[in-house]
């Protein structure tokens, strides 16, 4: 663990970035509230708000009834996951012309280290890129941009003046600028961490620095609160890379989808691109989760788990859903379904697979061939930059972009579309 002296780390965060897209996209959204939804229907919430829609209170998370009454002008949009990760890839390409990316965090947060004059001179580098930035992707699509000598001070500096900010926080400035922010403000503080020091007398970020480490990492119940302490004053902490655990899709249905023939085709596609995505990431699941959320609100939710010997082609993945399925459903064949999950894990990589010796021929035999079929589907679903060839029917599901999401912390590849 290293205290560095000088600015090493860069973060930009984008503003508003779906929204911010879609303005540019459309130059009659621009100065306008924006929100952006995943389904076309009232009875959904914003996944994303413009600069003018969080001015007004309509933020991520409000009601789509909720955001007409506090902007009735607010333009609604379905989200066009493909459109942003295009952008996405724009931007990259005209950061990297720049400088080198260090890491890539999400859709709208990347990482850039930071050598020679870009340590000396953060706002030629900072106006060098938002120029780069406005020429290359447009000027309704801006950042902000954070310097420290770390990337999690960097993170914080780049949240503190938002949007299309820049904030400097060199080691020699520490701790005073951080005292004005809100515990939540740091990363890593949510709200369950907030309760839990504000439990032990820690109410500000001033007396979050003034904790000895030992006392961090007594609140935080690991060596994560030792590491915290440490970013928080600068120092360049190495975190390891979390082991990947699980691959999984889910989706809220619209009222016409919910009917079990069509909850059921919606899972499969999910449970085809979970798979599709395990395989170019070269792991195999030996289990399948499913969870359904009932429409009506006092049936609550069914889930339950099929496992298998390990595998990665359609024809293993969607038999276990459709077990699973017909196990939920039961005697209730015609009741209506709000939401479906479909999770793979249990998972291991390629390499690591060993076959099971007890497995009969004429079993194994087959599921090879589907593993070469599957692997057949995949190459030419590829080369067309479609889903061509299928396992069984496939209808496009509410929302469109099956499985094809921008969560947290991962970003869709294009072959996901």
């Amino acid at each position: 663990m290293r205290l560095p002296d000088q600015l090493e780390r860069l973060y930009m965060d984008f503003d508003s970035f779906f929204a911010s897209v879609e303005q540019q996209d459309d130059p009659a959204l621009r100065g306008r509230p924006v929100g952006v939804i995943p389904l076309d229907t009232d009875g959904t919430s914003l996944i994303a708000a413009s600069k003018e829609a969080k001015a007004a209170g309509a933020t991520r998370g409000v009601s789509v009834r909720e955001a007409r009454q506090l902007c009735p002008g607010i333009a609604l949009r379905t989200a066009r996951h493909d459109r942003y990760v295009m952008v996405h890839n724009a931007i990259l390409a005209s950061v990297g012309a720049i400088l080198p990316i260090r890491k890539v965090w999400s859709v709208d947060e990347v990482e850039c280290a930071l050598l020679g004059w870009e340590r000396r001179e953060p706002e030629r580098l900072a106006a060098t890129l938002k120029a780069r930035l406005a020429a290359d992707i447009g000027p309704a699509v801006t950042c902000s941009i954070g310097f420290s000598t770390n990337q999690f001070l960097a993170k914080v500096a780049a949240e503190m003046n938002k949007p299309d900010g820049l904030v400097i926080l060199r080691a020699q400035d520490l701790p005073g600028p951080l005292f004005s922010l809100q515990l939540t403000d740091l990363p890593g503080i949510a709200k369950s961490m907030q309760r839990r020091l504000l439990a032990a007398g820690v109410d500000s970020v001033e007396a979050l620095w003034n904790l000895s480490p030992k006392h961090a990492r007594a609140l935080w119940g690991s060596v994560n609160g030792e590491r915290f302490w440490a970013q928080l004053r600068g120092f360049d902490v190495e975190i390891p890379d979390t082991q990947r655990m699980m691959f999984g899709h889910g989706r809220i249905l619209t009222p016409d989808w919910r009917g079990p023939g069509r909850a059921r085709a919606c899972a499969r596609l999910l449970a085809a691109k979970a798979a599709r995505r395990m395989r170019r990431a070269g792991y195999y699941a030996r289990s399948l989760s499913l969870s359904l959320t009932w429409e009506d609100e006092e049936a609550g939710r069914w889930g339950a788990d099929a496992h298998f010997d390990a595998a990665s082609d359609d024809h293993s993945v969607l038999r276990a859903l459709d077990g699973l399925f017909a196990e939920a459903l039961g005697p209730h064949r015609t009741r209506r379904i709000k939401k479906v999950h479909v999770m793979l894990h249990r998972i291991i990589p390629a390499d690591a697979r060993i076959e099971n010796l007890f497995e009969p021929p004429e079993a194994r035999s087959q599921r090879h061939r589907w593993e070469a079929a599957t692997g057949a589907m995949d190459k030419l679903n590829k080369r067309y930059q479609s889903c061509v060839l299928s396992v069984g029917p496939r209808a496009e599901p509410p929302g469109g972009y099956a499985g094809a999401k921008i969560a947290f912390g991962r970003i869709p590849d294009m072959e996901d579309f």
